[in-house]
Formats: structure tokens, sequence, C-alpha cells
């Protein structure tokens, strides 16, 4: 019978690996930062579902659909505006998407802190309230 042979070759001597892999430092794409700078100028609306009425209310309006094709960048966008909007205080469920969209509890980290950051110090020679 061969297929119950094995596939592999049989290697006597042993690979040995490095017991302790240094996981990638959190950091994101440059796609991705743009995602999360664009991301400012995103209403809370934007991040429900639309519906009937506010597909036709677009429409009439001539306002593009906010949502992103990829659904990585998506859920990354989601973050990002609540996080723009509520800092560390965003529900479980955004984070539940944005952890099963791929990224890790140190992206998310790493995300609040510099919209936290980008918040706290405005650009020279703009006011304040443009930030609020």
């Amino acid at each position: 019978m061969a297929y119950l042979a094995r596939i592999e070759p049989d290697h006597s001597e042993v690979i040995s690996l490095p017991a302790i892999i240094a996981p990638r430092s959190p950091s994101f794409t440059e796609l991705e930062w743009s995602v999360i700078r664009l991301a400012r100028i995103d209403d809370l609306w934007t991040i429900r579902p639309a519906g009937f009425v506010r597909r036709f209310w677009n429409l009439l309006l001539g306002r593009p659909n906010p949502e992103l094709a990829n659904p990585q960048l998506e859920a990354l966008r989601r973050g990002a505006v609540m996080s723009w909007h509520y800092g560390f205080t965003v529900p479980g469920e955004v984070i539940a998407d944005f952890l099963s969209a791929g990224f890790s509890l140190a992206q998310y980290e790493l995300m609040v802190t510099s919209i936290a950051q980008a918040i706290a110090s405005p650009v020279p020679g703009q006011s304040p309230e443009a930030f609020a």
C-alpha cells in the first residue's frame, strides 16, 4: 500500500529551533497608518451598518459609502473612529472585531496612544478648538 508510506524523508538529525522566538514589534504599515489618520474626519454614524434610509439619503446627498472594501482595514477604521472620539473607552465589541481582524492588543494600544498624543499636541497654527 503505497499511500500509507511516509511522504517526508526520514532525517536522523534533529533541527533545533530557538526556544523563544521574539514577537514582532507592534507596528502598522503605511496604508494602515493612513487609515488611522483618515478616521479622524469620520463621524460616528459611519461605523454603523447602513440601512435603506441612510443609503437613500447618502445617494441624495452624493455621499460615498464610508466603509472600506478590505474587512481588515474596515475593522481598523472602525476602531480608529471610536478611538478618535472616545480614546480608550470603546465598546468591547469594537476591540473584539479589531482583534479578530488579525491585529494584536499591542497594536490596539499603539493606535490609541498615538491618537491620544495627536489630540494632546495640536498642529502649530491651529486653534485647540479644531480638535474638539
